[in-house]
């Protein structure tokens, strides 16, 4: 390190010696203008003549920030043909002249009148020239010079950022940190102890200081702060805070239950702390497990299988915590894991009962008697204090209440006969509590199966039938059978096949068919003879015995129906019905064409005269314009009006004298009009109306067979606030008869039916 030091400061010098030397050299190299030529000599002694100029420039040079109380003196310019008599003016132009730098236009003298700084802008470039002072003239032309700002020391050393922030690894050894820089040059900040311990201390503030003119008198200075952090190193293995763990479970845990938790400490950070743990040695590595929490760093104890108090009340387990990831630098320091005793403790637990099994199967006979024995189910309590125990059947499982249970031994009885066609297996469920506590209590399912007895005989198994050709006795007999039978059993497989099939004993001998087996469950019918008529028997019936393989065998007899068809040549089926073929013999196709027109035709006539009956209508009575009682009307919807006399039948208030004689029906037409007694006209105060109408009411109580056609309904008043006052007629009786009537004349033909009997007084006088 002081090597570097010591060539870092032999650097600065010569940097420093070499700009001190330019400068020297460039002020010495200013060298005003000349009015004598020049004259050069070349390689071979010649005298070359050079052509005359006026300006012979060189770069001018200011030192910058300088704060004196007089302009500076930058240079001056001067020409050859300036005799001193001022005729001749100087003129400056370019950047800055006329206000950073000024000319005496008689000497030449050129000044800079402000302070200059370099960093800012390093030179000028200017113009000048030399004219007449009286007209203006050039003189000479043009010429360009520079003038340089000449440096000083005036900005101390600046850091690019104001803070810097650095990590190094804990436990390092000489390694560099960062590189702090300045505006040119970088500063390498490097470790000073080797050893350094993040745990101890993880973070470090360091001021760093920047000296120009290498730290010499006079130089100027800058600062900075730098943030050092110690990143993590996996150099410190996990630790078990204490040398035992104390945990418990009860024995009514279940699997998967947390038991208790362990963690050791590491005080590395990150991936560099991360701790895995394993049970390792113990007598309950088979009963418990362990897994890591990650982010709380803990070791979770869990229950793996159910414990129980009664044959072991404690285990052991040996538990190494480790860590994920090792770092080979740090190997020697010894192993990154460490171990820990756990010792659980099992607490007592009052324990439901448990069967001996976990499922029980039993098997009964169907049809077997009520009261049978099915099976056993045990139980027995697994606590200390054995306490007594009782059966009972989930009556959830078993709705039609097959089975009983005893409650104290738990022998399954049945209830009643079981039949296996309907349910070959039943599944019950069986409870097992204690008689001191029956909150505590265990479930068992049960499986009955039910053992097949032969009480069911084979049937056949679809409704089969059988067709036969009619022929001639001559034709010989086909080995086809007629039809293929076979047979079901509901019974199972030992009472069912095989199946015999065979006729009974009484027409063993039938001399139309036999039955063959085929000893495959299936038999077939067979025709004895030929020449079947469809003339002398259409169909046979033939009984067949079907018997089972079971012990003791069950047979049913099965009728199987033949039918005789008839057939072409080649024995396909052309018709089984026998009318069809008797109609043929007796009558044509032209008959029962003839038979059923003639059918047709008397149900068109028919139809006819019922529909003209009920469209013909004929009056019921001679209405006579002076009888009063037909404007009696009831209307029961809108009608069209006093000429609308096809919607009512006043026929009934036409005949008073109806319970001597003959009573209208509304159910039936009559055969003749019935005619009003003459002489029984009511006079106007006559209250004959009133006999009849309680008479018809009479009259339509006492015969129920009679419609509520004479429903009459009396209107005796319009109604509050009317005007017209009431329009009925059978209160004309009892009004005033000197009321004029003939306003109604002028009411239109609407009215004058009732201006036709209110308007004449004389029509009932005359009849009096």
């Amino acid at each position: 390190m002081k090597e570097n030091y010591c060539l870092q400061a032999a650097l600065v010098c010569l940097s420093m010696l070499y700009h001190s030397q330019a400068f020297a050299l460039e002020r010495r190299s200013h060298l005003r203008p000349s009015l004598r030529g020049h004259h050069e000599k070349g390689k071979e002694g010649q005298v070359l003549q050079r052509s005359k100029r006026g300006w012979v420039w060189n770069q001018f040079f200011v030192i910058e920030e300088y704060t004196g109380p007089d302009p500076v003196l930058v240079g001056r310019l001067h020409s050859d043909i300036d005799s001193g008599d001022g005729n001749i003016k100087y003129i400056l132009s370019g950047e800055g002249a006329g206000t950073i730098f000024v000319i005496d236009d008689k000497s030449g003298n050129i000044h800079a009148t402000k302070t200059l700084d370099r960093e800012e802008r390093a030179q000028y470039t200017l113009m000048a020239q030399a004219v007449d002072r009286d007209t203006n003239r050039p003189l000479e032309p043009p010429s360009e010079f520079i003038v340089k700002v000449q440096d000083i020391n005036d900005n101390p050393p600046e850091f690019l950022h104001e803070t810097y922030h650095a990590n190094v690894p804990e436990r390092s050894n000489v390694v560099i940190v960062c590189d702090v820089f300045l505006l040119i040059y970088p500063g390498i900040i490097r470790t000073a102890l080797p050893n350094m311990d993040r745990e101890a201390k993880e973070e470090y503030h360091v001021v760093i200081q920047a000296k120009d003119m290498g730290g010499h008198m006079g130089g100027l200075s800058g600062t900075t702060k730098v943030t050092i952090t110690l990143t993590d190193v996996n150099d410190n293995p996990p630790k078990f805070p204490q040398s035992v763990y104390q945990m418990s479970v009860s024995e009514a845990a279940v699997p998967g239950e947390e038991v208790g938790r362990v963690k050791a400490k590491d005080p590395d950070i990150g991936e560099n702390g991360l701790v895995t743990y394993n049970i390792v040695d113990g007598d309950g590595m088979d009963l418990f497990e362990i897994t890591t929490d990650y982010e709380t760093q803990e070791g979770v104890v869990k229950l793996k299988k159910p414990v129980d108090f009664e044959n072991k009340r404690a285990y052991s387990l040996k538990v190494e915590a480790a860590n994920v990831h090792i770092d080979p630098k740090f190997i020697s320091n010894g192993p990154f894991k460490d171990t820990v005793t756990v010792k659980i403790a099992v607490e007592d637990a009052d324990e439901p009962p448990m069967f001996l099994a976990p499922s029980y199967i039993h098997e009964v006979q169907e049809n077997a008697a009520a009261g049978t024995v099915v099976g056993r189910v045990h139980a027995k309590d697994p606590d200390a204090a054995n306490s007594p125990i009782r059966y009972s059947i989930d009556r959830h499982t078993d709705l039609d209440r097959f089975f009983t249970i005893n409650p104290e031994d738990g022998f399954i009885k049945t209830t009643k006969p079981l039949d296996r066609e309907e349910t070959a297996w039943l599944n019950i469920s069986v409870f097992a509590a204690e008689i001191h506590n029956r909150h505590q209590e265990a479930k068992v399912p049960v499986a009955i199966r039910i053992l097949d007895v032969n009480d069911n005989a084979p049937k056949f198994a679809a409704p089969y039938e059988g067709f036969i050709c009619e022929s001639d006795q001559t034709k010989p007999l086909s080995n086809q059978p007629i039809v293929t039978i076979s047979a079901d059993d509901k019974d199972d497989t030992a009472n069912g096949p095989r199946f015999i099939f065979s006729l009974p004993p009484e027409i063993i001998h039938n001399p139309n068919f036999t039955v063959r087996d085929n000893r495959d469950n299936t038999a077939g019918v067979y025709a004895r003879r030929g020449g079947f008529s469809r003339q002398k028997q259409d169909f046979y019936l033939l009984p067949i015995v079907i018997s089972d393989g079971g012990i003791p065998p069950m047979s049913s007899t099965n009728t199987l129906t033949i039918k005789v068809c008839g057939c072409d040549v080649n024995g396909a089926l052309l018709s089984c019905n026998a009318e069809a073929y008797i109609l043929n013999a007796g009558l044509s196709t032209g008959a029962l064409i003839a038979i059923l027109a003639c059918i047709v035709i008397l149900l068109v006539i028919v139809v006819l005269f019922v529909t003209l009956r009920r469209q013909k209508k004929e009056p019921l009575i001679v209405f006579e314009e002076e009888d009063v009682r037909e404007n009696i009307i009831t209307y029961d919807d809108e009608g069209g009006g006093e000429e609308d006399t096809e919607a009512f039948d006043i026929a009934t208030l036409q005949n008073p004298d109806g319970i001597n004689g003959f009573i209208p029906r509304k159910d039936i037409k009559p055969e003749y009009q019935y005619m009003p007694r003459p002489g029984l006209r009511p006079a106007p105060n006559s209250v004959d109306v009133d006999d009849f109408i309680n008479t018809r009411i009479q009259e339509a109580d006492n015969d129920p067979t009679a419609p509520p056609y004479d429903s009459i309904q009396i209107y005796g008043y319009e109604g509050r606030g009317s005007v017209a006052g009431s329009l009925s007629s059978l209160e004309s009786a009892t009004t005033d008869s000197d009321l004029d009537y003939d306003y109604l004349q002028n009411w239109g033909p609407r009215f004058k039916k009732l201006a036709d009997l209110y308007g004449s007084k004389d029509t009932f006088d005359d009849d009096s």
